[in-house]
């Protein structure tokens, strides 16, 4: 395993380089985000998607979301997505939001039970995002064991994943100690999954001038 950081830019260069070859192998990384740190597989393959989910000791049922560049992407993955959640990905995105579509049937992936969607976000990170353009897509979940919290900093996942992954990213502590929110975007009403970083009143500040309002499920 190795653990790189980021305080010059030759070093930020190398750790990018090297977390996404990792990515192109089918090995897994832990990655800085904008909230907590994560541990990031090639979404486009099924065996490291799975190791992703082994390395967690979590299920099926859980599938990981995945992570993108840009917010464009997102139609490449998703179909049918809302007006509504299109206003939140304006707003928000790159940010602590993640979003729940109808995934594009043509994908060939396999993320675990999704029953046909998606969770897509677009992380406020520039590490982050400097990996997703060299890599496209990646299934990333919380760096942590299923059950514990998620690290904030490279110390903790490595405690917890540094035996499962190939790289660790060190970019220091994680801006955001909130995981982020996630809103499903499969209706025509938009509900939340999970809170997080935004609140629900920050979400419908943005929807209730076009006269849409999320409900609250987390």
């Amino acid at each position: 395993m190795q653990r790189l950081g980021v305080s010059t830019d030759d070093e930020r260069e190398a750790a990018i380089e090297a977390a996404s070859m990792a990515i192109r192998r089918g090995e897994l990384v832990v990655l800085p985000t904008d909230t907590v740190y994560g541990i990031a597989a090639d979404a486009f393959s099924v065996e490291a998607v799975q190791a992703l989910l082994d390395a967690k000791n979590r299920g099926r049922d859980m599938p990981p979301p995945v992570l993108v560049s840009a917010a464009t992407t997102l139609d490449a993955l998703a179909v049918g997505v809302p007006d509504y959640a299109r206003a939140l990905i304006e707003k928000f995105w790159p940010g602590p939001l993640t979003i729940v579509c109808r995934q594009q049937t043509s994908l060939q992936w396999d993320l675990g039970e999704t029953r046909g969607t998606v969770a897509v976000r677009m992380p406020d990170h520039e590490v982050a995002l400097a990996v997703l353009e060299r890599t496209g897509p990646l299934a990333v979940s919380s760096a942590n064991l299923s059950g514990r919290p998620a690290a904030v900093d490279a110390d903790q996942a490595e405690t917890m994943l540094g035996d499962r992954v190939e790289v660790i990213v060190d970019a220091g502590s994680s801006p955001g100690a909130d995981a982020s929110t996630i809103v499903d975007c499969t209706g025509a009403q938009g509900r939340i999954l999970r809170r997080g970083a935004l609140s629900l009143d920050d979400l419908n500040t943005v929807l209730e001038p076009l006269g849409a309002r999320l409900t609250d499920d987390g």
